[in-house]
């Protein structure tokens, strides 16, 4: 069957402009990292990505070692773009990324002039791609100095294989280094794509917000569920063993008990605002116009959707704003 896309998509979600470049997002992107590699069937995969560019989402997130297998959540996006997004392709924001473990040998990851020229090739080819949108440095890179990695990247969105860059992972001094380098080559930098979340709000204490602002970027928050804290499943308790992502690690530290408190306390205003929790999450991080855009992940139709609905109540009002600063400092 051939795909045609909803006439209203874009009546679904608001999107908006990058800081003043001619970037512009969906305030919720798509995300590739779980559940859309070689773990899942292709049908499952096409049916979630389609839906979501029936509802307003046109931006597409994904990176070199996404999988489980490195490469395949590429080769899946690569799929359904061929068989169904390609007469798209001047509305869509497809992003990838470079940096960590790809393929075997000292090559394999980080962020050297040779890795990221070669990783981008191989994203291309996956994707059945001419160029990405944004390519972005997936971490800092400790060994490499940084105008290599800028004057790479430079190098790729001259060659026509990449329209704007990006860096993920990376912390405010990181940030400004580069960034830097990137205003003296006239390179079209566009972000920091960065776990940021109700339960991690490092990138405040850190300035990055600031720091974005400054060189005319934006912050572009993954994991802002906190891998499902913020839903309604851990009300009643948080397993002793639940995976968390490397950048979450930190939020239990206070205590699994102090966390499903305030996970309840949200939850009721949530409920107070006709919302679930989710959706109240994702309003919370875009109410600050340095993120423009949210980078959700979905297995299933119904989850994608709840997320997309958050959208009907996105505004929060300054005393609800202070009342999930008081919850969220435990006050």
């Amino acid at each position: 069957m051939v795909f045609a896309a909803a006439d209203d998509r874009y009546e679904k979600l608001p999107y908006r402009r990058v800081a003043d470049t001619g970037m512009i997002l969906p305030t919720l992107s798509f995300g590739l990292w779980r559940n859309l590699g070689d773990e899942k069937p292709l049908s499952n995969s096409r049916e979630v990505i389609l839906k979501a560019f029936d509802n307003g989402i046109f931006s597409f997130d994904n990176a070199s070692n996404y999988g489980p297998s490195a490469g395949s959540a590429e080769e899946t996006f690569g799929a359904v773009f061929e068989k169904d997004l390609k007469p798209y392709r001047n509305e869509l924001v497809i992003t990838t990324k470079a940096g960590f473990h790809m393929w075997p040998g000292p090559f394999g990851e980080f962020t050297s002039k040779k890795t990221m020229v070669q990783a981008l090739d191989l994203s291309l080819q996956r994707m059945h791609l001419d160029y990405v949108d944004i390519f972005y440095a997936h971490r800092f890179d400790p060994e490499t100095n940084v105008r290599e990695v800028a004057e790479s990247m430079d190098l790729l969105v001259r060659q026509g294989k990449a329209l704007y860059v990006g860096v993920s992972n990376y912390t405010t001094a990181q940030f400004n280094a580069i960034a830097e380098i990137f205003e003296e080559l006239g390179t079209p930098f566009v972000g920091n794509q960065v776990s940021y979340n109700m339960l991690n709000r490092e990138i405040e204490d850190d300035g990055l917000l600031e720091a974005a602002a400054k060189h005319r970027a934006g912050v572009i928050a993954y994991g802002p569920l906190a891998e499902g804290l913020l839903t309604d499943r851990y009300l009643d308790g948080i397993p002793a063993d639940m995976p968390l992502h490397w950048s979450n690690k930190l939020m239990l530290d206070q205590g699994p008990e102090q966390v499903v408190a305030k996970l309840n306390a949200l939850n009721n205003l949530a409920k107070e605002r006709g919302q679930q929790l989710s959706q109240l999450a994702l309003a919370w991080l875009l109410k600050d116009e340095r993120v423009p855009s949210v980078i959700i992940g979905a297995s299933s139709v119904n989850h994608l959707l709840d997320n997309v609905r958050f959208s009907d109540n996105m505004t929060l009002s300054d005393s609800e704003i202070k009342i999930i600063d008081d919850i969220l400092s435990g006050k």
